[in-house]
C-alpha cells in the first residue's frame, strides 16, 4: 500500500475523533474542522517517520492541539467571532441535554486556553498527565496544577450559578 492511501485510510478513521477534541477546545465545529486539517497536514508531512515508528493517532491529537494553540495566538485584534448558527433543527427533544452541554461549555470557554486544553484532553481524550504533557509540549506538574486549578474553577462555576445561568453568563463572553 502506498503512501498517500494509508495517510488516507487513517485520516478517514480519526477524522471524526480529532474533531471533537478539536470543538472541545475551540467551541465551534467549523473552526474545530480548519484545526483538524491543519492538524492532518501536519500529520502527512510527518507521515513516513509517524509510520516507522507508530503513534499516529498521538501525533495527530498533538498536532490538532498544536493548531488550535497557534491559531489562538494568531488571532489579531482585529478579528471578531461570529455568532454562532443556531438555526439547526433537530427532531428529537433535547431540552435538558442542549441546557447542560451549553453550561458545559460556557464554563470551559471561561477557562484559559490552557487549562481548557488539560481538562479537553485528560477527561474528553482521557490521557494520563504523561500523554497530556507531551501533547502540551510541558512538564506533568504543568499539567497537574492547571487540571487542579481548571477544576477548582468549573467546580466554583457551577456551585454559584444554575446551569441556565452558566449559559447566560457565557453566551456574551465566549473567546469563540
Amino acid at each position: 500500500m502506498d503512501r498517500d492511501t494509508e495517510f488516507s485510510e487513517f485520516a478517514v478513521a480519526a477524522h471524526g475523533r480529532l474533531r471533537n477534541t478539536a470543538y472541545l477546545l475551540c467551541g465551534d465545529w467549523e473552526r474545530a474542522a480548519d484545526h483538524v486539517q491543519e492538524g492532518l497536514i501536519r500529520v502527512y508531512v510527518a507521515w513516513p517517520r509517524l509510520v516507522r515508528r507508530g503513534g499516529e493517532l498521538a501525533y495527530a491529537r498533538k498536532a490538532v492541539v498544536s493548531a488550535f494553540l497557534d491559531a489562538s495566538r494568531k488571532r489579531s485584534s482585529t478579528e471578531r467571532p461570529t455568532e454562532v448558527d443556531d438555526q439547526r433543527r433537530s427532531d428529537e427533544d433535547v431540552a435538558g441535554r442542549v441546557s447542560d452541554r451549553a453550561a458545559l461549555m460556557a464554563a470551559l470557554a471561561r477557562l484559559p486556553e490552557r487549562q481548557r486544553a488539560c481538562v479537553v484532553l485528560r477527561y474528553f481524550e482521557d490521557l494520563d498527565v504523561r500523554e497530556t504533557a507531551v501533547v502540551l509540549r510541558c512538564g506533568e506538574g504543568t499539567v497537574k496544577s492547571q487540571t487542579s486549578r481548571a477544576l477548582a474553577s468549573l467546580r466554583s462555576m457551577f456551585e454559584s450559578a444554575s446551569r441556565d445561568e452558566l449559559a447566560v453568563i457565557g453566551e456574551g463572553n465566549l473567546p469563540w
